[in-house]
């Protein structure tokens, strides 16, 4: 596996080289207008100086141990590392499909002592949205967030309602593969350091995305380590946006945008919250059409195709006829 040394605020990370260029996410104080601005757009931004889960920022496993309760979370298991998503709903419907990950709910308590097993064949990875089961001093952190610039920044972008707040635990060198989500997204980091790899939404081409009635839907069908450019030859067209974010750093996560993330060796398990938010109604539609706009377009459309047809062997070859011009 091919490596490089990037750099970020004096601090050095070596990470893996892929084959496709990138260019910096802008890092700007989530004061600077540039930021705002960027937001305003739907375009990614490292956030500094929000202190959007400060009142967390002496969260470790230790500390979670203590404080999160006896209830169940959700405990990915993964051999090579990578924590593709797939969707549970979707697996009736693919009877040959096998999951790529294994998947456990046990205490956090549980979870943690998997962590110090210096035995473990597999990197394990918890996802559990945050609910009624934490203890109180958990709530009196969760209370004290920097709410305050979260609702302001909802409101001056008129995004929908907050959704979720997701809790991410994960060992050193979990990959979560390329894919995008349907919703906005304020990503903050209490502990360890997570490479973003981005991908503006007019790269769909390039990223050959599952079909939407697989378990794998908004996932890359590309394997970055080792791209087929025989079935996926968009791909060598591939160029992003790359940035490291650790402790105190919120990213902002435009919705429809592809993203990879990594979390770096060598600075202990990573702790992540997601602020998840419904898109922005729209009023009025304003042409030219955004990509992510576009995005969406073709997601509705396959979806509508998928539920008439009620058939997906017959879909692919619906699809290319439809593109081709043709109806058999």
């Amino acid at each position: 596996m091919a490596t490089e040394t990037i750099k970020v605020n004096s601090r050095e990370f070596v990470v893996k080289k892929y084959s496709f260029p990138t260019e910096q996410i802008p890092r700007l104080d989530y004061q600077d207008k540039k930021a705002e601005k960027l937001i305003e757009n739907g375009q990614p931004v490292i956030l500094t100086g929000s202190d959007l889960v400060g009142s967390a920022h002496h969260w470790d496993i230790g500390y979670l141990c203590s404080n999160l309760g006896s209830g169940q979370y959700t405990v990915y298991s993964s051999a090579d590392g990578k924590f593709k998503y797939y969707d549970d709903k979707k697996l009736t419907q693919n009877k040959q499909f096998k999951p790529p990950t294994t998947q456990t709910d046990m205490t956090f308590q549980e979870f943690a002592a998997k962590l110090k097993r210096k035995d473990n064949k597999e990197l394990m990875y918890l996802q559990q949205p945050l609910n009624e089961t934490v203890g109180t001093r958990i709530v009196m952190d969760f209370t004290n967030f920097n709410w305050g610039w979260a609702n302001e920044t909802q409101k001056k972008n008129h995004w929908g309602p907050m959704t979720s707040n997701l809790l991410l635990v994960g060992m050193e060198g979990v990959i979560t593969p390329a894919h995008y989500d349907e919703q906005e997204n304020l990503f903050a980091q209490i502990q360890g350091y997570k490479r973003f790899l981005l991908f503006d939404p007019s790269q769909f081409e390039c990223m050959y995305p599952y079909p939407i009635y697989h378990p794998h839907d908004r996932q890359s069908q590309v394997d970055f380590d080792n791209p087929d450019l025989t079935k996926f030859p968009n791909f060598a067209n591939l160029k992003g946006y790359e940035g490291v974010v650790g402790p105190r750093d919120v990213l902002y996560l435009p919705m429809y945008w592809w993203h990879q993330v990594e979390s770096l060796h060598g600075h202990g398990e990573t702790i992540s919250i997601t602020f998840w938010y419904k898109a922005a109604p729209t009023v009025k539609v304003v042409y030219p059409l955004t990509s992510g706009q576009k995005v969406a377009i073709m997601r509705n459309i396959e979806k509508m195709i998928a539920e008439a047809l009620n058939n997906n062997e017959s879909m692919p070859s619906f699809m290319q006829a439809m593109v081709q011009g043709r109806y058999t």
